[in-house]
């Protein structure tokens, strides 16, 4: 089915998709995230995110959240280094309810105090939850480490120290210089049709002042590779190995998504998991993971190990990627490859809230929305000559950073 565009006169951007389902999934995109934050500003991003559901200037926190639950809907909230987003899952006759909140809660927070101080012990207390996680803490590690000082190294969550000392008028800086009418999309998958959408958001949406991007982000090109030993006196060494990566703009980016699938990908029959679990039993979990930012990108594999078999665990992993580097894929492997690369993206799409918050995405930072048909397509197109030359820039040892945590 076709994605609908539309873009209200301040600049919000509005697109959708009408299937025949009863249920309805809405999210409200902000191109401001983690990154966007100087460095007094750290995890304030985040704790928007939390605040603006604990009261506007006509609800306070307990009626913002039973606005959409006292109707059987879901609502949440998420902040990557890029952005920040509202969504909710609701019965498609309550489009109306549901864009009007967003509106409410993204433009007319009144962040209390009381409410404020409440939320960021619940953001300490999910700090030192994750600070407790070794298999997570090293992901965000491996980030300082290869953005070493740029703004994509920070941690989204930010630090209690700095967290305690944000105050209202903080908060209301950061809205003011990140929430720009320009770079706000309002995506929808559901059973109405696009002019009534297009109405509700010029009803809800269409009287907040234009607010243009002004600042630009700091580009990240100054990537040295680096290799970092933490003592943490874990059961398990954690691992992660990896590179800087191609940005979501990149022609290259569908060749280094298959080769990640291929790799350590979801499933049994990866390389890496049948190398290390299947045949060796040496890791638990093996995953490799790749992603991308307007600018750049990271790509790399994460591992856990007992802490006699690192070594050996590494070298089968450098193993891999030297077959990957040096051996054309055969016809019949790159069919493979392709079919099941295309089968999870197919299944994937079946999910219409993530497939909601992905088109969002895509119009938000890159104004224009890949079909299922024309990612498959394009996966499709990919040649081994293409596999074999993104696996040597990517998968280049020289160039390999790497983290460990025993």
């Amino acid at each position: 089915m076709k994605f609908e565009t539309h873009i209200l006169p301040n600049g919000i951007k509005i697109i959708h998709q009408q299937n025949q389902s009863k249920v309805a999934h809405c999210g409200i995109i902000l191109n401001a995230g983690s990154r966007d934050e100087d460095e007094t500003q750290q995890g304030i991003a985040h704790l928007i995110e939390h605040a603006v559901f604990k009261g506007t200037k006509k609800r306070k926190a307990y009626h913002v959240i039973s606005r959409l639950e006292d109707v059987g809907a879901e609502i949440d909230a998420f902040t990557t280094k890029e952005n920040l987003c509202v969504y909710a899952s609701f019965l498609q006759n309550y489009y109306e309810r549901t864009i009007e909140l967003f509106s409410d809660i993204i433009f007319n927070s009144s962040f209390p105090e009381k409410e404020l101080n409440n939320e960021k012990e619940v953001i300490i207390e999910e700090i030192n939850s994750y600070k407790d996680n070794p298999a997570e803490l090293i992901f965000d590690d491996f980030d300082k480490q290869i953005f070493n000082k740029h703004p994509l190294s920070r941690d989204i969550l930010g630090e209690p120290k700095m967290l305690k000392k944000f105050t209202k008028k903080d908060i209301q800086d950061f809205i003011k210089q990140n929430f720009n009418t320009d770079q706000i999309v309002l995506c929808s998958v559901g059973n109405i049709n696009f002019s009534k959408v297009v109405k509700l958001s010029e009803k809800y949406f269409s009287k907040i002042p234009i607010n243009t991007r002004t600042v630009k982000r700091k580009q990240f090109n100054n990537y040295k590779a680096s290799n970092c030993l933490i003592k943490k006196n874990t059961y398990q060494t954690h691992c992660i190995v990896g590179n800087i990566a191609y940005s979501m703009r990149d022609k290259n980016k569908m060749s280094l998504e298959l080769l990640n699938d291929l790799l350590a990908g979801p499933g049994l029959s990866s390389r890496l998991n049948l190398a290390l679990r299947e045949k060796k039993g040496l890791v638990y979990t093996v995953e490799s993971f790749y992603t991308t930012y307007i600018d750049t990108g990271v790509s790399g594999i994460y591992f856990g190990t007992y802490n006699g078999n690192l070594n050996n665990s590494l070298t089968i992993i450098k193993k891999e990627l030297l077959k990957l580097r040096n051996n054309k894929l055969g016809t019949m492997q790159l069919h493979r490859a392709k079919l099941k690369l295309i089968g999870s993206v197919a299944i994937a799409s079946e999910n219409k809230s993530n497939v909601m918050l992905a088109v969002g995405k895509g119009f938000l930072q890159l104004n224009n929305v890949k079909t299922i048909n024309e990612i498959i397509e394009s996966i499709q197109n990919i040649t081994a000559e293409q596999l074999l030359t993104t696996a040597n820039e990517i998968y280049n040892f020289d160039n390999m950073s790497s983290l460990i945590f025993e």
